[in-house]
């Protein structure tokens, strides 16, 4: 059986104990936020990288564009340098486009790819959600899988890319966002070493 006398005892001394602690205050106050200078203060050990920034979305990134000429500490051009026009397996001329058929297995269509367009681009340009990261073959957030047998460098090339070895190629391995078609082919995208 509940006591009456000792339940409002009991209420009796809770309400005077937040009475004193309400009357009294807590005494404690905020300090500075000083989450930015610790950040800044991180930041600037960490030396700089030309990795671009990780993301599933990254576009660019940190590094040197293409093309990109030595520079002296003031960011002119050092005496002597010149500005040297880079050739890589995009820059086809008009009049030498050609276009190959490209199957992607996984979002089920066939599409004419253009040999101065990279598979990443044609697929996207299809409005498909095609995986990348660094847009540059400094990562495999892109690779995909040639099943038309043999070496991926049999059925595209790739610009610089440098994360594949040769038993990779060999394997039918390619980096979607460096690769320019150079045959018809069937493509698994997603698919890592």
């Amino acid at each position: 059986m509940v006591d009456p006398v000792a339940i409002g005892f009991g209420a009796g001394l809770v309400l005077v104990f937040v009475a004193l602690h309400a009357a009294r205050g807590t005494g404690w106050e905020a300090t500075a936020d000083i989450s930015e200078e610790v950040i800044e203060r991180r930041a600037s050990t960490v030396e700089e990288t030309e990795f671009p920034e990780p993301g599933s979305r990254a576009i660019g990134g940190g590094s040197a564009p293409a093309g990109a000429v030595a520079a002296g500490e003031e960011g002119e051009l050092e005496e002597g340098a010149a500005a040297e026009e880079s050739s890589g397996p995009g820059d086809v001329p008009e009049d030498e486009i050609e276009h190959f058929e490209v199957e992607f297995t996984k979002e089920g269509d066939t599409i004419e790819v253009a040999n101065n367009e990279t598979v990443l681009e044609a697929g996207e340009d299809e409005g498909w959600d095609m995986p990348y990261a660094c847009r540059q073959g400094q990562c495999v957030s892109c690779a995909g899988q040639i099943t038309s047998g043999g070496n991926a460098e049999d059925y595209v090339e790739h610009d610089n890319q440098q994360m594949l070895d040769d038993a990779e190629l060999d394997e039918g391995y390619t980096l979607t966002c460096v690769a320019y078609p150079r045959d018809d082919f069937t493509i698994e995208t997603g698919e890592a070493p």
